[in-house]
């Protein structure tokens, strides 16, 4: 950074302590500018790939599991599965995916619930892949990477809710897939305008940190289970 001569005019007038609080204070606005640029770029691209629905043929269609209840698929996750069993009726993939763990006390993971579901949709069973691990998004994303990797796969349409799929598509890429996505476009996330918002502003927190540490942050999902 030069230093002009209304710099040095500026340090004669003010002093070495008004000068220095006169460059504190442009460090911090720009920094707020900075971080304002950062959250809002990011925000506005999680609403723009939340708009794409990509059908491009893969390998595997990816179901990001959610809450389930006694085997029983959560609203959210139910969203979901409903448009992977969609995906899979009109050819996109011939294998779909499930992921996810359980809490402590759950009989059945995400991924098996999510299986279970979409062979009462009708979805073959030796055509679905449960990968039964993942308390939160990176974790599973990474499970299904490895799995997929396994049986000799690396493309695949991820299922998500809107929001969600930018961070989703970001950490696949990542881990080493061919990624692109297709969204529910029904559920919870999408019924209510305080829904999207709320949506948007948790991935956007979720990305951000993530891009910045390469760990998750799965924060709290209150638009409905």
């Amino acid at each position: 950074m030069s230093y002009s001569a209304a710099d040095a005019r500026d340090t004669d007038r003010l002093g070495f302590g008004g000068t220095l609080a006169r460059w504190s204070r442009r460090v911090v606005v720009g920094s707020i500018l900075i971080a304002v640029l950062l959250v809002g770029g990011t925000a506005f691209r999680v609403w723009q790939v939340a708009r794409i629905n990509d059908l491009t043929h893969a390998d595997a269609i990816v179901v990001l599991g959610a809450a389930q209840y006694s085997g029983t698929p959560s609203s959210v996750f139910e969203a979901r599965l409903e448009q992977a069993a969609k995906l899979f009726e009109e050819g996109v993939a011939p294998t779909v995916v499930t992921v996810g763990g359980k809490q402590i006390g759950d009989e059945y993971t995400e991924a098996a619930s999510g299986r279970n579901y979409l062979i009462g949709r009708g979805v073959p069973g030796d055509r679905i892949i449960a990968v039964e691990e993942g308390s939160d998004t990176l974790r599973s994303i990474e499970g299904v990477s490895r799995v997929m990797g396994e049986h000799s796969m690396d493309s695949a349409v991820l299922v998500s809710d809107p929001w969600h799929s930018l961070r989703t598509r970001t950490m696949a890429r990542d881990a080493g897939l061919e990624a692109w996505t297709a969204p529910t476009r029904q559920g919870p996330a999408v019924f209510t305008r305080e829904s999207q918002i709320h949506g948007i502003a948790r991935e956007t927190g979720a990305l951000v940190w993530y891009q910045l540490t390469h760990f998750s942050a799965d924060f709290p999902y209150t638009a409905g289970q």
